[in-house]
């Protein structure tokens, strides 16, 4: 049983300072892996049109050593959020929290956004997570996407509603194109992590595929199935259409169980790189996919 497994099963009658102590180790476990899955989808190779530590994909603004920088930024924040679940703190105080945590990610990146959509997806499902330990309940990938939707649905169902002055370059994607994007996934509970990324990820585990297979899989099948305002950013309807392609045909093949599947997945990264196509929608979920996996497996 590992530190997290001791939180859950603590004894209610335990002691206000223990209890306080208790939820500070469960708040900081749960930040270790939210960060350890942000680093998780960065080291992971080939990825199409995304940074790894082997090259920087479709951007030339950012490197590996930039999102480093992001991810010990964010560490704290990650922390804090759980905690604010746990207190079952209002819609409001975790967009602040995020809020926060952007503009740390700002600070140590020199202004390059390489977390935003990660800030905001992991943000929600840590307050998720924590608001499962508040109740006593376990940790299951259903019940932290049903704890999101009760207790912050509704406003991020408002929150989803794009306005044009100060969007980002996702949520004017969503205006021109009509894509859905993180806000409309997180309204809905992440129903890509749960329903499309995860299933994925587990199914290759249990064929008896390692981790990073694992992790591909789950990045291809993302990319098959969202609309990701990242690529209609950078590529317009054309783009996503090309992801959505490549993508849905190494799913078709097997993924990583067919035994050209490193040669196929490096061809997309390098086509998508040629195009400056980069899905980094379906690379925060796949963070997202990671965090959810690990706190839920036994």
């Amino acid at each position: 049983m590992d530190d997290l497994d001791r939180v859950q099963t603590a004894h209610l009658s335990v002691r206000p300072e223990r209890a306080d102590a208790d939820e500070r180790v469960f708040c900081q476990r749960i930040a270790r892996v939210a960060v350890r899955s942000l680093y998780a989808e960065l080291v992971l190779y080939p990825k199409p049109g995304l940074v790894s530590k082997v090259d920087n994909g479709s951007h030339s603004d950012m490197t590996s050593a930039t999102f480093m920088r992001s991810l010990f930024a964010l560490r704290r924040y990650f922390g804090d959020i759980t905690r604010a679940g746990i207190q079952d703190a209002p819609f409001h105080t975790l967009k602040q929290l995020g809020i926060d945590a952007e503009a740390r990610m700002l600070r140590a990146t020199g202004g390059i956004n390489t977390h935003r959509g990660a800030i905001f997806c992991l943000g929600m499902l840590c307050a998720a997570i924590g608001r499962c330990r508040a109740r006593g309940e376990a940790l299951t990938p259903a019940r932290i996407g049903e704890l999101l939707r009760a207790c912050w649905g509704q406003a991020l169902g408002a929150h989803s509603i794009v306005k044009s002055e100060h969007a980002s370059h996702g949520a004017r994607a969503v205006l021109r194109y009509a894509a859905s994007g993180a806000r409309e996934e997180g309204a809905l509970g992440f129903p890509s992590v749960f329903d499309v990324g995860l299933p994925a990820l587990r199914r290759a585990l249990a064929a008896g595929r390692g981790m990073p297979e694992a992790r591909i899989d789950a990045l291809f099948a993302l990319m098959a199935h969202i609309s990701d305002t990242n690529v209609y950013h950078r590529g317009g309807v054309e783009g996503a259409l090309t992801v959505r392609r490549q993508a849905r045909a190494f799913v078709a093949r097997g993924g990583t169980a067919a035994p050209n599947w490193e040669a196929r997945a490096l061809a997309s990264h390098r086509s998508f790189v040629a195009a400056r196509l980069s899905p980094g929608g379906a690379a925060d979920l796949l963070g997202a996919v990671c965090l959810v996996h690990t706190v839920t497996t036994r």
